[in-house]
């Protein structure tokens, strides 16, 4: 069975993006090569840990990964196909951020609820 992250304040109908833990830990793998040494750290740190256990961002912490993500998505060394997962991510980041309110990482297996 695949694990998957749902994470909150994302487009679909119920305020949420869903991405697999294989897609996330991709993802901050190529953050390695495509942020500055002293952005990636907080951004790795998050994907490399995704599907290890439920997360839930202060409105701060999200600002800060919604800008890491949007960084991340707009260099021109990330490949293309992880520029969308990076921008929605950080969508969803500054939207939790905006609002103010915690944003939430929630662990499930394909077959179960989110």
């Amino acid at each position: 069975m695949t694990t998957h992250i749902t994470v909150s304040h994302g487009a679909d109908f119920y305020g949420r993006e869903t991405f697999s833990v294989r897609q996330l830990h991709e993802l901050g793998q190529h953050a390695q090569g495509s942020l500055p040494a002293a952005d990636r750290e907080p951004l790795t740190r998050v994907l490399d840990d995704a599907g290890e256990r439920e997360h839930s961002f202060g409105a701060d912490e999200a600002a800060l990964l919604a800008i890491l993500l949007r960084r991340l998505a707009a260099g021109r060394f990330l490949k293309h196909r992880y520029v969308d997962i990076a921008a929605r991510l950080g969508r969803a980041a500054a939207l939790a951020a905006g609002s103010g309110e915690p944003w939430t990482w929630t662990r499930h297996t394909e077959g179960t609820s989110a």
